[in-house]
């Protein structure tokens, strides 16, 4: 069994007059030692699928319908997280999986040092630890920040946002979890401080062997540190393969779309890519494929009844573990050999 687990997982949030679907049949797997990025705009289901792992959604409004999410812990014990009790909920939260989030300025408590607040989480963990505040400085200083013992005692507003995020980074490690969730990282934080974060998730990688989910709309990320890569559409995964072969070879018209969107260096013909529309929301979601009124093979192809019928094109595997929701994929890659 794989470290983590991800089957058929259906959220609906409760609207007005009627459940909406947030995440639908969501299934995905993560390896110890495993970069997995979740791809796709706002408003995907990307965060709600990652909050799920570990219960973190509010019951009500949000309600998980069905599916497992199966955990291997670091004891060896397999459990399935819907099933567990607040008490053990309270072991896997930070304990097995820790998350960081994309604005650290609101994450972390403007009225406690950095030191009390990475001191709170080993207190909760590990609370045989004889000194945490000098465990504290020696994250500070693991994740890269300068003077620990000084910065140990800082408030959060004395520090950087580039700072403030290697804190947060800081106190998910403070209990050695399994499995990091790292939740658009780098949005809040400039270019340069941003490629400073991926450096240290790819250091956390192979120093700790740290399985990691990593949440972005941005494939320049993905194709820098992802094992794998699950792209998320209207609720639904819509490609499903690794990095490197989906980069090489995407199938689904969303996953092209998004790939043409990157700017490239140096490159000044014309301008950027966009894909047209935005993505619905839940009350609006087409019967069939939740892509095709955005969908750049809608006219390139004579008919596409089945794309607006009633049941979605599935998930399946076109090539060796490479899955693609789409009902036309045989004729886009045609189409796309006779591009070339």
């Amino acid at each position: 069994m794989s470290l983590l687990q991800v089957n058929d997982l259906h959220i609906s949030f409760q609207g007005e007059k009627k459940l909406l679907p947030a995440v639908s049949g969501v299934s995905f797997s993560l390896e110890k030692g495993e970069i997995l990025a979740l791809v796709g705009e706002s408003g995907c289901g990307k965060s709600v699928s990652c909050m799920a792992l570990a219960k973190l959604l509010p019951e009500p409004p949000a309600k998980i319908l069905s599916g497992e999410i199966l955990l291997e812990k670091r004891s060896g014990e397999k459990v399935n997280i819907l099933q567990l009790s607040r008490k053990e909920l309270r072991k896997v939260r930070g304990g097995e999986i820790a998350y960081i989030f994309q604005e650290p300025a609101m994450s972390l408590n403007p009225v406690f040092t950095v030191g009390d607040q990475i001191a709170e989480a080993i207190f909760l963990h590990s609370p045989e630890t004889p000194e945490p505040y000098k465990l504290a400085e020696e994250l500070l200083r693991q994740v890269g920040i300068p003077d620990p013992a000084d910065r140990v005692k800082r408030y959060p507003h004395e520090l950087s946002g580039g700072m403030q995020q290697r804190v947060m980074i800081a106190m998910a490690l403070a209990s050695s979890p399994s499995i990091l969730v790292a939740d658009e990282p780098t949005t809040a934080l400039d270019v340069t401080i941003q490629a400073q974060i991926l450096e240290l998730l790819l250091e956390l990688k192979h120093t700790r062997d740290m399985a990691i989910i990593l949440v972005t709309h941005n494939f320049g990320l993905v194709a820098e540190i992802a094992d794998k890569v699950a792209v998320m559409y209207a609720g639904r995964i819509v490609e499903y393969a690794t990095a490197e072969e989906l980069m090489k070879n995407p199938l689904h018209p969303y996953t092209k779309a998004l790939l043409a969107a990157v700017p490239v260096l140096g490159n000044k013909k014309g301008c950027l890519q966009t894909i047209p529309g935005t993505v619905p929301m839940p009350a609006d979601y087409p019967e069939g494929c939740r892509f095709c009124n955005r969908c750049t093979l809608k006219g390139c192809l004579k008919e596409n009844e089945k794309c607006v019928q009633e049941v979605p094109p599935p998930l399946s595997e076109v090539f060796p573990n490479h899955f693609c929701a789409c009902f036309y994929t045989e004729e886009a890659m045609q189409q796309q050999e006779k591009k070339v």
